[in-house]
């Protein structure tokens, strides 16, 4: 039986971000220099490359397992996803201001969006 507090519509959005993070992850770390050349870096550093690709992984898998617990879990996870995506919105814009790639803006819009969803729901649990 699944905790009434944890909305259904949250567990579908950490299976989506499950997906997400996988299909960003599996080419940064098999393939960080073609992966990011093909979004228009010119210079790729593979270690920190991978390193993401790792975050990523990390965050999306314990989505995907974690999507069955209670609301304690659900609200540890969220604080993580708000600080990780939080984090990335800033360290995204302030690359874009130092003249980052233009796809950047795609992925900061990613984040953003994210980071929306996270607070919204790690709100609305804190209320519960």
């Amino acid at each position: 039986m699944t905790d009434p507090a944890v909305p259904d519509s949250l567990r579908r959005w950490f299976v989506v971000h499950f997906v997400a993070d996988v299909l960003f992850a599996a080419p940064m770390i098999v393939a960080p220099e073609a992966t990011l050349r093909m979004f228009g870096w010119t210079t790729v550093d593979p270690v920190t490359t991978r390193l993401v690709g790792a975050a990523l992984v990390g965050i999306g898998v314990q989505s995907l397992l974690g999507r069955g617990e209670g609301a304690e879990v659900y609200r540890a996870m969220l604080s993580l996803k708000c600080l990780w995506s939080g984090a990335a919105v800033l360290g995204l814009s302030v690359s874009i201001a130092q003249g980052a790639p233009l796809m950047t803006w795609a992925f900061l819009a990613i984040f953003v969006a994210f980071a929306g969803v996270w607070n919204y729901y790690r709100l609305a649990l804190r209320r519960s």
